[in-house]
């Protein structure tokens, strides 16, 4: 009797070596099927970047859930981070060259340090990686100008259709379709997003079509970096997110901080540290024609408002890398999505820690998007929902 149940075990557990071994072996030969449609795109001549290289539908499901829940940790952080501590610190331009500053000096220390080394780039790489740090900026550029002639709630129901316009850019340029189960979990997260930022609808006609603009604009943002390290973290360069993101920052930096000295936020920064108060030229105001003339009290002592800023950096840095790592193993949609779900989170979390009051209909529409966001990840994130 000990025998036959020994050798039953003996048996199940060589059974179970056996498919284990069998599902390596099919994911390294998906895994190089990838390398081998992007050594045949290169040698064809078709575009440098390209996303039919979907490899994050040979990542399993629970290594996607484990980036996408250290990105959802850091954004939501960051967020609630700017309000806690930052309060009204309305130098949104400086923010920006602030974290891909951090970003640029945090690479290059890890450089130093010998955690990753740079690669040779050919030149129509360095350009690609220069054109995309300009639409970084340029996203930015718009959404801030939008602010000003729209409310928010428009703004956020308005950017929570991202995820459309990243499906439209995959179906028009590159062919690539979704099952149906995906479309229709899109659905209750556009809808939800809306229910939950419901409010005080305004625009202008200028002001709708920038902000469309943007939204078009975040869904291309979004959708390049997809392709960038699909191409290039996982082709035969093989860059690695801190190499990226050592490229770009500083990139990214100069320009934002050159707007941010255009636009007189360097000046009044400097200001704000041996003054009381600080004039906030960039704060969205529907209301008046003149939002320029409008004046704040500091958020914090300068002392503390310097220790608070490196904090915010040193976070900004952390989630930059989360977010390039997070875009290769699960695709442009799935980052769409998860920024409709991040804004209902976020006022979760408001709701918990600043006592932000929100009507049924708002709580409805966080419910409603939660539950989209649970069928999409359902669907999509086991590597089900591409056709």
């Amino acid at each position: 009797m000990f025998k036959s149940h020994h050798s039953v075990c003996k048996t199940s557990t060589a059974m179970q070596q056996t498919q284990t071994r069998k599902e390596k072996l099919d994911i390294e030969a998906q895994h190089q099927h990838v390398l081998n449609v992007g050594e045949k795109a290169k040698g064809s001549g078709s575009p440098l970047l390209s996303p039919r290289i979907d490899s994050e539908y040979i990542v399993p499901a629970t290594t996607k859930f484990a980036y996408l829940s250290v990105y959802f940790l850091c954004n939501v952080g960051l967020t609630i981070y700017n309000k806690a501590v930052l309060g009204h610190f309305a130098y949104p331009w400086f923010l920006t060259a602030l974290h891909t500053g951090s970003a640029s000096i945090g690479c290059y220390v890890l450089l130093l340090r010998g955690d990753f080394s740079l690669s040779k780039l050919s030149s129509r790489e360095h350009v690609t990686l220069v054109l995309f740090s300009f639409l970084f900026t340029i996203n930015i550029a718009i959404s801030n100008v939008s602010l000003a002639m729209v409310s928010m709630p428009f703004h956020q129901i308005m950017r929570s259709t991202t995820p459309i316009f990243t499906i439209l850019i995959y179906r028009v340029r590159f062919k690539r379709s979704y099952s149906m189960k995906v479309y229709l979990s899109l659905i209750p997260i556009v809808l939800g997003v809306g229910l939950a930022t419901y409010g005080d609808y305004y625009f202008t006609t200028i002001g709708f079509i920038l902000t469309l603009l943007g939204v078009i604009l975040a869904a291309v943002k979004v959708y390049l970096p997809t392709v960038i390290t699909n191409r290039i973290m996982t082709g035969p360069l093989a860059l690695s997110p801190l190499e990226i993101l050592f490229r770009m920052s500083p990139l990214a930096f100069i320009q934002a901080l050159a707007y941010s000295h255009i636009s007189g936020e360097l000046s009044s920064f400097s200001d704000c540290l041996t003054s009381s108060a600080i004039r906030l030229s960039s704060l969205p105001n529907i209301n008046t024609t003149n939002p320029s003339s409008y004046f704040t009290t500091l958020p914090l002592p300068s002392s503390q408002l310097l220790l608070a800023l490196l904090g915010n950096g040193l976070l900004a840095f952390v989630l930059n890398i989360s977010s390039f790592s997070t875009n290769k193993n699960t695709g442009a949609l799935t980052m769409t999505v998860c920024g409709n779900v991040k804004q209902c989170l976020t006022i979760l979390l408001g709701i918990m820690v600043f006592g932000v009051e929100v009507s049924l209909l708002n709580g409805v529409g966080m419910a409603v998007t939660l539950v989209g966001a649970a069928w999409y990840s359902f669907v999509e994130l086991g590597g089900r929902g591409k056709r």
